[in-house]
């Protein structure tokens, strides 16, 4: 058993708390540009145009993950507490919504610079896994999204939360949403039959099956419980985002090779 006491804040600048939850968000965003343009684009005006996108991109992933945790698993409260929705820095985003945000924004930004949005979207799908892994660990230094009890030796006392031995289910998140879905997908990616959309397929395909298992081990929202059948809202959502991901592989494949 291991005692989970970290402090959710990193450190203090000139009175403003750093916490690692932001450090997560920040660094992937920095260790999933660096990565695209050093590994993954090989058109130098690509790479310029992607420094570009990274402004929509950011905006897509705040508003969405943002609003998506407010309309899908919090609604009755911030729709009472409207001045709290600003408050990011207090917690509350959802990755389904982000995904949405993401879409959003590499739509509009593909149309207003004529561009591919599967190809961009392929390219985040490549390179998010860094981040899913960095806000997964940041989610177990925070003592959030923390599994249900369990007495295997690994498990860990969140002290923040309770006295209960639970399952780090945060760090099963963090190894296989985040490193084998990375390894997976980039191993995948060199192979020269794949078309536009295919990796961007995989990546919903894959990281819906780990997050609808993974979540027999956390905790359900306390607000929300459980659903029907015994499943979290988590892995409703990420069933609908497995079958969305079969269909998109199959019709990139079809249009894209006739």
């Amino acid at each position: 058993m291991f005692i989970n006491n970290f402090d959710p804040v990193a450190f203090i600048f000139f009175s403003l708390e750093i916490r690692w939850y932001s450090l997560a968000y920040i660094f992937g965003l920095i260790f999933g540009w660096i990565y695209c343009k050093k590994y993954l684009i090989h058109e130098e005006n690509k790479k310029n145009l992607f420094d570009d996108y990274i402004t929509y991109l950011i905006i897509g992933i705040i508003l969405g993950g943002r609003l998506g945790y407010v309309l899908i698993y919090n609604s009755s409260y911030y729709f009472t507490n409207t001045t709290e929705i600003l408050k990011i820095w207090n917690g509350g985003m959802s990755f389904h919504g982000a995904v949405i945000g993401i879409i959003i924004s590499t739509i509009i930004f593909c149309k207003k610079n004529n561009e591919n949005v599967l190809y961009f979207l392929d390219l985040i799908a490549l390179s998010a896994p860094i981040g899913i892994l960095l806000g997964r660990v940041s989610n177990f230094i925070n003592s959030e999204l923390y599994g249900r009890e369990t007495d295997i030796f690994w498990s860990v006392k969140f002290i923040l939360v309770d006295n209960v031995n639970r399952h780090p289910s945060q760090l099963y998140e963090a190894v296989f949403e985040g490193l084998v879905l990375f390894i997976i997908l980039n191993l995948i990616n060199k192979k020269k039959e794949l078309v536009s959309g295919n990796i961007s397929a995989l990546f919903l395909i894959f990281y819906s099956f780990f997050r609808f298992f993974i979540e027999f081990t956390r905790e359900p929202d306390a607000q929300l419980g459980f659903i029907i059948f015994n499943l979290t809202m988590g892995q409703i959502i990420s069933f609908f985002t497995l079958i969305i991901g079969f269909f998109l592989f199959y019709f990139t494949n079809v249009f894209q090779r006739k």
